[in-house]
Formats: structure tokens, C-alpha cells, sequence
């Protein structure tokens, strides 16, 4: 099975619904002109003509539902022909994917199939699409709008310099020591509310463009170092180098200048 096929029949059909419609409204504002004027003949002709034209507008609609209710969506996400035809049209757009059916990451998001109720979930948002060129179109704009987006390298080492702090205070670690990215996410959105707007997968973007950004010291001079990871477990943060190369990083360290 395959999407593209339904909407190509689909497409003529709505064309066809339009050039229709657009008819059944040039008759309906004639139909009004001759009612004001009292034109008889011309009314009775428009009146039979509308009424052929929205026969015409029932039929298209009947042969548009029988088309939509044809298409067997849960065979589509069952077969796997939609997670292929996805991954098929991600590569199309040099979209980087990792992971297996059904659950993907296209950086930074996270898409999930549910095969069983034909939902598709972008993070944690249902997505309504069944179909997979504009999934992929969706996960590309996404993309593009995040590199687009002003980040300060700077200010986000500035922030995430205080929540190491915190996290050596709070947790009777001695300075210097390497903490996992994961505990300072949670000193920089601490309450549930916070994450909502700022999840992980922002999280671990904002790490990438920090990764690339090619910054090396905080503006108090303070230096620091990711602790990279040879695996994906799951307290590392999987992102994305200058060269589109995948990166694991699961910890970090700040250290004053004097300690290099």
C-alpha cells in the first residue's frame, strides 16, 4: 500500500469538487440577480442547471468517501509499509534517522508509530498524518526552524556552568568531578512544568550547537570538558556533530583554568 496513490485520486477528485463548487456558486449568485429582477425563464434554467450541478457535487462526495474508506490505514501501519515509505522519504530529505520500528529519532525529535490505533507521535505530540511525505516534510521544517533559531553559546554554558554548581552542591560532590548531563537537566528544569516547555530532546539540541559552537571556556574563564559515551545508554544524550556524525554524550566537567 501506498499513500501517494490514494492522494493522487483524491487530488483529481478535489479538483474536480472545486471547479464544481465554484459552477454551483456562479448559479446560486445568478439565481439571486434574476429572483431581484424577476427573470422567470432565466431562473427556471438556473434553478434546473444548480440542481443537476449539486447532483454533481453529491456524486464527487460519495466517490471521495468510498476512496478514503477504502484505504485500509491500520493494514498500512501493520504491513509496515508506512514506517518504510517514512524512512524512504527521510532519506529523500537527508533527514539522519536511528532506531528500529517503531520507535525512530530524526534529531532532536522522536517519533513513534502505533501501529494498533494508526496514530503517529512526534515527542510526545500526536500527530494526525498518515502520510508519510508530509511526516517527513513536518520533521524537516522542524529542523530548519530549530537551526534557524538564535542561540548563544555563551549564555546557554553560562546557565548550564550554575546547574553543575548546584548539582556539586546538592549532591556532596567535590568541584571538577564529571556529573551526567541527565542530573543537570533536572537542576535546570526542575519542576514538571518547566520540562513540558524545555524537554530532553531541546536539551540535548541545545548540547549539540554548545558541542559545535567551538566555545571552549565560560566568560568567567572557567573551562570544560563532555565526557563522551561509546553506547547509547540511557543517561547519554545522542547528537549530532558539524560533519552530521553521531555523538554520545553523557557527562561534563567544570574546572578553573589553573586545574588543566
Amino acid at each position: 500500500m501506498n499513500y501517494e496513490d490514494l492522494y493522487q485520486t483524491l487530488q483529481a477528485q478535489e479538483k474536480s469538487l472545486k471547479d464544481t463548487m465554484s459552477s454551483l456558486s456562479k448559479l446560486q449568485k445568478a439565481i439571486g440577480r434574476e429572483t431581484e429582477s424577476g427573470d422567470i425563464r432565466s431562473l427556471s434554467r438556473d434553478l434546473k442547471a444548480m440542481t443537476e450541478t449539486a447532483a454533481a457535487v453529491s456524486s464527487i462526495l460519495g466517490e471521495l468517501e468510498t476512496a478514503v474508506n477504502d484505504f485500509d490505514t491500520k493494514a498500512y501501519f501493520e504491513s509496515g509499509d508506512f514506517a518504510e515509505q517514512m524512512l524512504a522519504a527521510c532519506g529523500e530529505r537527508e533527514i539522519d534517522v536511528q532506531g528500529n520500528f517503531p520507535t525512530y529519532e530524526m534529531f532532536p525529535y522522536k517519533i513513534r508509530l502505533d501501529a494498533e490505533n494508526q496514530d503517529v507521535y512526534m515527542d510526545r505530540k500526536k500527530v494526525q498524518c498518515v502520510r508519510p511525505k508530509h511526516l517527513a516534510d513536518t520533521i524537516k521544517a522542524g529542523q530548519e526552524k530549530l537551526n534557524k533559531a538564535h542561540f548563544n553559546a555563551q549564555t546557554f554554558l553560562g546557565e548550564l556552568a550554575e546547574a553543575y554548581d548546584l548539582a556539586v552542591l546538592k549532591l556532596h560532590k567535590r568541584p571538577g568531578v564529571d556529573l551526567y548531563l541527565s542530573s543537570l537537566y533536572k537542576f535546570l528544569a526542575p519542576m514538571s512544568r518547566f520540562r513540558k516547555d524545555y524537554d530532553q530532546q531541546s536539551f540535548a539540541y541545545d548540547l549539540a550547537r554548545l558541542y559545535n559552537s567551538g566555545e571552549e571556556a565560560t566568560k568567567s574563564g572557567r573551562r570544560f570538558q563532555f565526557g563522551p559515551s561509546k553506547n547509547n545508554s540511557g543517561k547519554s544524550f545522542r547528537i549530532l556533530d558539524n560533519n552530521g556524525k553521531e555523538q554520545f554524550l553523557s557527562m561534563i566537567c567544570f574546572y578553573d583554568k589553573q586545574e588543566d
